[in-house]
């Protein structure tokens, strides 16, 4: 199974930078003409399964680049419920009182505990996606999913995988992920 990953587009100016979590915010004017740019590099692509978001920067992202409705949206792709810390750029979390650590931060005061994050990103990339026996998927998503996903399948630190840059608006395609089992053939 190839699967193509896309970050959504840039968001609503006063939240870029920002830690928006389950935030339902939309793109930006910059956004969406990046958005509409993914379109020249998926116009001959033809995906058997497309998943994305269902919160509205992602659909928004989508459906500025592929035509139709079949996709499919899920919470299971949702970027990381950051509690108190949502809407808050890094420099306002560390100089927080209550930031201690990375392991305190990626544990969000009041949001997703990072292990079951870890577990909805894994659940879905090598247990949901491979048991549909898909050529190839398209998946929306966010910048936290996309690092997880890598952290899970390269085999990298969360911390390592938290300092990749994942831009707006951009994709990463990885073939042949079979299952839980089967991570090191990317």
């Amino acid at each position: 199974m190839t699967i193509t990953l896309v970050r959504h587009a840039e968001v609503e100016e006063k939240y870029i930078g920002c830690y928006n979590g389950h935030i339902d915010i939309g793109l930006s004017s910059k956004g969406y003409a990046d958005a509409k740019e993914l379109e020249k590099h998926f116009k001959a692509s033809e995906f058997d399964a497309i998943y994305c978001s269902d919160l509205k920067r992602a659909k928004e992202t989508l459906k500025e680049f592929i035509k139709g409705d079949n996709a499919i949206y899920t919470k299971e792709l949702r970027e990381k419920s950051w509690g108190e810390y949502e809407g808050m750029s890094f420099d306002e979390i560390s100089t927080n009182l209550k930031y201690i650590n990375f392991k305190q931060w990626t544990d969000a005061l009041g949001g997703e505990p990072i292990e079951e994050f870890i577990s909805r990103v894994e659940k879905f990339f090598f247990e949901y996606l491979p048991a549909l026996k898909k050529e190839n998927v398209l998946v929306v998503t966010h910048s936290g999913v996309i690092k997880t996903f890598l952290h899970l399948l390269k085999g990298i630190s969360l911390e390592e995988a938290f300092c990749l840059c994942v831009p707006y608006a951009s994709f990463v395609s990885y073939d042949k992920i079979v299952d839980k089992k089967d991570k090191n053939h990317a």
